[in-house]
This record gives C-alpha cells, structure tokens and sequence, in this order.
C-alpha cells in the first residue's frame, strides 16, 4: 500500500483519489477485491494524461500478479499478464522468434494500458496496438472470471477490446504473434511540408513505419524517421535525399532529452529495440511534458495539418514538440481507426496546463471540419456530445458498460463525464 503509483500519473499532472490501494498477486485476491468494491479502477504505467485511471474508492495495480507468458507456437499466439509491460513482454516473444506487429513510442508501458485505450505505433499497414489481440480474460463486476475471444464473441468483441477500463478488470490477453523481424531506423531533416501535402502517402508507404516530427514554425518537418524491415544485420542503403529532406547521419542524430535514449539509428536491430522511438532511463521518475493526439480520416490530413499550421503563433510558448503518423483501419469500436485509416496529429506539451488548457477548444475547433478524435489517455476538451459524433460506435459501447456493470462499478468520473454522458 502507498506506492508511488496511487499518487499521481507520470507527469505529475493528476493525482489519484483511490481511498484504497492494492497490488494482487492473484485472480482470486482481484475477484475479492471487486466483489468487495464499489468502485475500482486499474492503474498501469501511469502514463496517461487525465483521470481515466482514476477511482474514489479501490485502485490495482496488476505488477505484482504471478502469471506467467504462455507461447502457442503451433497457433502463433501468446497469453500474456494484462499487467505486463512490453520492456518485459518483449524479450520473452523474441526468445522463442515471435514479435508483435507493432510497438508504441515507449515499451515500458502496459499491454493492458495501450491496449484499451487504443494505443499505436506508426505504419499505413499496421493496426494499434489493440488489433493483435484475439482473446481477454477479465473480473466481471459480480467477481466472476470470464472470457471473451474473436472467435466465440464475435458481436461483442470489437467492444471488449477498446474498454477503456470501463468492463471489467482485465488479467489476461491473448496476443497474435508474428515472426521476429528486423528494422532499420534511419533520419532525415527538414523535409518540406509541400511535400508531405503532395506525397503523403508515398513517403509513408516507403517504409514498415514512418513518423515526421514538426515544430510547426517553419515550412518543412524538422524530422522525418524511416523504419525500414531488414532481412539480415547488414545496413541497409540510405538515399542521401528523399522528397526534399537531407539525411541525417547516425552519429547527427538529433539528440534526445535528458533522462531518454532513441533506439539505435543506421542499422538494423530487433523490432522491439528499433520500433519504440526511445526508452526513459527512469520510467517511474516524475515526468516533464503533458500529452494530447487527435486522430483523422487520412484523407483529410492535408487540410487538418494546414489548419494546425495557423496555429503556430498559439503553440510555439507551449508546444515541446510534435509527430505525425499513420494507423491502418480496424474494426473496434472505441478505436478512432474504426473502419478507416487515420492519421494521428501528436502533441508533447510543455508543463504549461494553463495555456493548454486555454487553447484545446482552438485547437479542437480549428480541426472539428476534419473529424477529429481525441485520444482517450491523453488531454482533449471535447464533451459527450462531441465524442459520439466522432466515435460512431460510443452509443454501442455505451450500452455494452451499463449491460454488464449495471451498478457502475468500473466507473469513475472520466467515465461518467465523456461515455455515458
């Protein structure tokens, strides 16, 4: 009890209310703990941005379970801890020469935490992080242990997914798994944004996953990243230019922060280490930035970065930086990618709360005509009203949370507030 996790998030933004902190070594203190409960919500790496973790009665931390990484080579499939972090998951996968699809910016973040809240990597091919999982084991709000898979629930399934914590307490997942593969990370710099306006979609589809990273002050992308698939350890070939942009030398790759190291730049390393854009030397340390993403149709990407291009007066005393990437369509419900690919608008706020707080309904409102979705861990302005015109299945999975915990014992405030209205 006590632990650094039931006091605030990572970046000290929020604090947690939980009247009760536990960190079950079980499924069966989990089931006692929420046939006991009020109210419980589950805490993880703590690296989101707003109060969905949050509880006013009992909190769980899941670090502590005692389960192990079950590998189905034959089916291809892992069951993992929902508790489990990809720093810890990762190496397990690749031991046995399977990978994930995928990886987010950070791998010290849990499965359990990027996966409900629909958390991605980059790459016009690749789904978030949510898409590889084919099965969830969670604590029902009557203290039962169910099971829902692809196969079996297909109805409700794209659903469970994407729940934001808001079902159940979730000790397990199923993983599809692939095999180990290879990446290339190179860097180039200053690539115009005339060029992203007239070949988005070339430049994303040159390579597995692509980011640019914009200050929003010039009229090109500071950063463009390649992460290209390798076959062997040999460096791949690097064009010196590409749509306008200079490469960047391994040994002038931009620096990263105090407290953080990019993952290797120039040669092919393991998915896990090149597929992460950097890992925290200290992930519990207190962190220096604040974190907002809004996701859109891809097609309207070029007028939605015009528009928060006219911001750039507003965002230059607040922004840190920023990252423009793809995500592939899936089929779940409160995922933004749901049914279309989208393009993700990422922004790394400086710990200046009350000017970001003051411009997200401009910035909402400059991309509102682009239909525009907050990501639901970070920091957005938008209202019920606003969500379920943009999150067409919220009504859906609105029904799915007072069906299955009718009393609301997996809600809280956020949930209250943005999904049930």
């Amino acid at each position: 009890m006590g632990n650094i996790r039931s006091k605030h998030n990572w970046s000290g933004h929020t604090s947690f209310t939980a009247r009760r902190y536990h960190e079950p070594t079980s499924v069966e203190e989990i089931q006692d703990i929420v046939s006991s409960s009020s109210q419980v919500r589950v805490i993880g790496s703590r690296h989101s941005f707003n109060g969905i973790a949050d509880s006013s009665v009992d909190q769980l931390w899941l670090g502590a379970m005692n389960q192990k990484v079950i590998i189905d080579t034959l089916n291809k499939k892992a069951t993992v801890p929902a508790g489990i972090t990809y720093t810890e998951l990762c190496p397990v996968l690749e031991e046995t020469g399977f990978a994930l699809t995928n990886l987010a910016s950070l791998k010290h973040i849990t499965v359990a935490g990027a996966v409900t809240t629909a958390t991605h990597g980059s790459g016009n091919g690749v789904g978030n992080l949510a898409t590889v999982v084919s099965g969830v084991e969670m604590v029902s709000a009557n203290g039962d242990l169910v099971e829902y898979t692809r196969e079996q629930n297909p109805d409700i399934f794209p659903g469970v997914v994407v729940s934001l914590g808001a079902l159940g307490i979730i000790t397990r997942y199923t993983l599809d798994l692939v095999p180990s593969f290879l990446i290339q990370q190179d860097s180039y710099e200053n690539i115009p944004f005339s060029e992203v306006y007239e070949h988005y979609g070339e430049i994303t589809n040159s390579a597995y996953s692509v980011s640019l990273f914009p200050t929003w002050q010039n009229d090109y992308c500071e950063t463009l990243v390649l992460k290209r698939k390798a076959s062997s350890k040999e460096p791949l070939s690097t064009p010196d230019t590409f749509f306008g942009a200079r490469s960047r030398p391994p040994e002038k790759a931009r620096k990263a922060s105090e407290g953080r190291s990019y993952s290797p730049f120039g040669k092919p390393a393991t998915w896990h280490e090149s597929l992460p854009h950097y890992s925290l030397h200290e992930p519990e340390k207190m962190g220096n930035e604040l974190q907002s993403e809004y996701f859109l149709p891809r097609e309207n990407l070029v007028e939605a970065l015009k528009a928060v291009q006219s911001l750039k007066e507003d965002l230059e005393p607040i922004l840190g930086g920023s990252e423009i990437r793809s995500v592939a369509a899936d089929d779940l419900w409160m995922s933004p990618a749901n049914g279309q690919d989208i393009v993700g608008i990422h922004f790394n706020w400086l710990k200046k709360w009350d000017g970001i707080k003051l411009f997200l309904p401009k910035l909402e409102a400059a991309l509102r005509p682009y239909s525009a979705m907050p990501h639901f861990g970070k920091l957005f302005h938008m209202g019920h009203e606003e969500l379920k015109e943009v999150y067409p299945a919220l009504n859906n999975f609105r029904k799915l949370i007072l069906e299955s915990d009718p009393e609301g014992k997996f809600n809280n405030d956020f949930i209250k507030k943005y999904i049930l209205g």
